[in-house]
Order: structure tokens, then sequence, then C-alpha cells
């Protein structure tokens, strides 16, 4: 999720590439394999208080991931179910009415829960986790092996020096995902930022070839993306942490089309509502090559804003009238033209949007002041 534009003249780097990037609308920060654990601590905050609008809206579907997105409340009192569940059938039983809400990596791990349930419904959510270990580390040692080992095949393509330094890294990663120390656990992070380090010495097509191997560094598995991963990193957590990872990753979001750390502004018109998941996974990644990730995103975006126009036409954005204009315009830009969403189903032109919001605010103003 941290890849580097290959135009850097068009995105400022006011953060590194492939750093992370926290704001307050998501209670996750990622530790080992990016994975979400709950903390009031920010590394990076942004005023998103212009998106409360979209916060209050209910149903929407996560505009990159398709998936139906739970809003913070609604995760706060199935947290409390969760709590009071001892033992992997009760988890099962409260989970079971979600399921239209988690995402593919957790749904697989919950269908692994039901399947343990019926065998051994009274051992806990970390000791079936514990059960699938042994197999699930060599599973995901050979996924980040593999990851690897294109990454040392990119860098061949690179001045010796060059080729040499990656070596050097991607080995140092293989040493410490054999070792599995828990004191020296392998972060993905580290890896990436690491590999920003190191400088082209021949030229744009140097350059670019830095870029084609961070691109692939990229897909080193996560707990959001491989079951694997998850096993290994959720094992020796308690019930209740386990229970709710599950659902945490679909709560809804403010997330930013352009990142605010590659200055993006705090307004609705370059806001989404997309789930906590999606919104970690990207990320400051540019658009465009978290697109390559997911192809799908383009056709999610415009089920996304579909949904929004129809809360438009039901009166549940008032004020807000230009939104689909201002995300299409955003999203285009941001997307490098990969995602052109289409408004013909949006019963407001482009002036008749701004005569609405011009309305809405003028008899704000006269109501307050009559107040």
């Amino acid at each position: 999720m941290w890849v580097s534009p290959v135009n850097y003249a068009k995105m400022p780097q006011i953060l590194p590439f492939r750093q992370e990037v926290y704001n307050t609308n998501v209670l996750w920060q990622n530790n080992r394999n990016d994975t979400f654990e709950r903390t009031h601590s920010v590394m990076f905050c942004a005023n998103t208080s212009a998106g409360n609008p979209l916060k209050k809206l209910k149903g929407i579907k996560c505009p990159y991931f398709g998936v139906e997105m739970l809003s913070g409340s609604d995760v706060a009192r199935i947290e409390k179910r969760l709590d009071a569940c001892k033992n992997v059938k009760e988890a099962v039983r409260v989970l079971s009415k979600y399921t239209r809400y988690m995402q593919d990596t957790e749904k697989k791990i919950y269908k692994r829960f039901v399947q343990a349930a019926k065998i051994f419904p009274e051992k806990t959510l970390p000791e079936c986790l514990q059960s699938w270990y042994d197999e699930a580390i060599v599973k995901l040692k050979l996924e980040e092996f593999n990851v690897l080992d294109d990454v040392d095949k990119i860098s061949l393509m690179l001045s010796p020096e060059n080729a040499l330094a990656v070596h050097a890294k991607t080995t140092r990663c293989r040493q410490v995902i054999l070792e599995n120390k828990k004191e020296d656990t392998f972060k993905r992070k580290i890896l990436l930022m690491s590999l920003d380090e190191i400088e082209p010495k021949e030229g744009e097509n140097e350059r670019n070839v830095l870029e084609k191997l961070k691109d692939r560094a990229v897909y080193l598995p996560t707990s959001g993306t491989s079951e694997n991963a998850f096993i290994v990193k959720y094992a020796d957590r308690t019930q209740q942490e386990v229970a709710k990872r599950i659902v945490r990753p679909s709560v809804a979001t403010i997330e930013h089309i352009q990142p605010n750390s590659l200055e993006g502004e705090n307004t609705i018109g370059n806001f989404l509502l997309a789930s906590a998941g999606a919104n970690t996974m990207r990320s400051n990644m540019p658009l465009y090559k978290f697109i390559e990730m997911y192809p799908s995103i383009p056709k999610k975006c415009q089920d996304y804003i579909e949904q929004i126009i129809n809360c438009i036409h039901r009166g549940w954005l008032k004020g807000n009238e230009t939104y689909p204009y201002k995300v299409q315009k955003k999203l285009a830009e941001e997307s490098d033209g990969k995602i052109i969403l289409n408004l013909t189903n949006y019963k407001y032109s482009a002036d008749e949007a701004k005569q609405k919001v011009q309305q809405y605010y003028e008899k704000k103003k006269m109501h307050n002041f009559a107040g």
C-alpha cells in the first residue's frame, strides 16, 4: 500500500511514500503485517469534520471493496456482545449476523471458525488459531519468500551496486522471517521504506526499475490480505481481540481521495466514505496505483456514487448537492482517468446543484439570524 508515484513533480513528498498515514477517522494502527490494532494515539491527524454528513449515512458500500459498511456505533454494539463470548461457538453465533459486512480475509477466517465450532465448540478463538498455526506459518513464509524472490529478480535490472543493496535488504528479511523471533518480527513497512533509501544510479530507467520492484514488494502478505498472516498474527491474542478484529475493518471511515499527506484538502469534495480496511490498505498510495492492485475499484466507485445520489434524492445530504460533481472531478484526477463517474441518474445539473446548495445556506443563515 505504499507505492511511490512515477511523477514526483506532481506529488510533493510531504511524507515519504509508503510511510504509514493515520487520521482521526481510523482507530487502527499498523504493527506486524500492517494489521489493525485499536489505539487512540495517532501519528498524523487530519480534520475530517467536513465529512460528517457522509458518516451519518447508513447501508453505504465501500467504494474500494464494495462491501456494506458498519457505523462506529454499530461496531461498538457488536463489540460489547463479543466481549461476553467465551468460546468459538458463542462468537460465531454473534458474528453470523454480520457476514455481509465482512471483508474477504475476515470472511475466510470466520468460515474456518464456523467449521471449528461444529467440532470443538468450547475452544476459544485463539485456541482455534493456534491449532492452525504450524501450517499457516509455513505457508506465510512461502508467500513472503515468493514476493522477495520477485523483488530480487527485478533488481537485476539495476546497477550492480543497487542490485547488491536490494539483495542485502531482502536477505535480511529472509533471516528475520526464518528466525521467527517475537522481538524481531518481519515488518513489511520497514522493507518498503528501506527500499526508498536506494538512489537511482543511471537516470530515469533505473528509477522506473526501482518503482517496479517497490510495486511488487507491496504484495507482501498482511493479515488484511492473507489468511495465513491473520492466523500467525492473532494466534497469541485474546478471545475478544480476535473476535473484534473480524468486524473492525468494516467500519465506515472518511477517506481522502487525494491523500492529506500529499496536500489533499479536508473538504467533503475530497472525501469518500470508505471502510477502515480499505482506508488503511491504501494509506497514501496514489489512487491509480491502488486500482492496479484492485481493478474493480472503478465499478465499485460507480456503485458508491449511485447510492450517494439516491441519498441526495431522498433529502439526506442537504447542502451537499454538488458532492457528486466534486467527487467525479477529484476521482478522475487522482486515478489518471481510470475512474470516470457516470452521473446521468442525478436529477440535478451542475448549476442546479450549486443553486440547491446556495438556497440551503441562505435558508440556514436566515434561520440562525431569526433565532
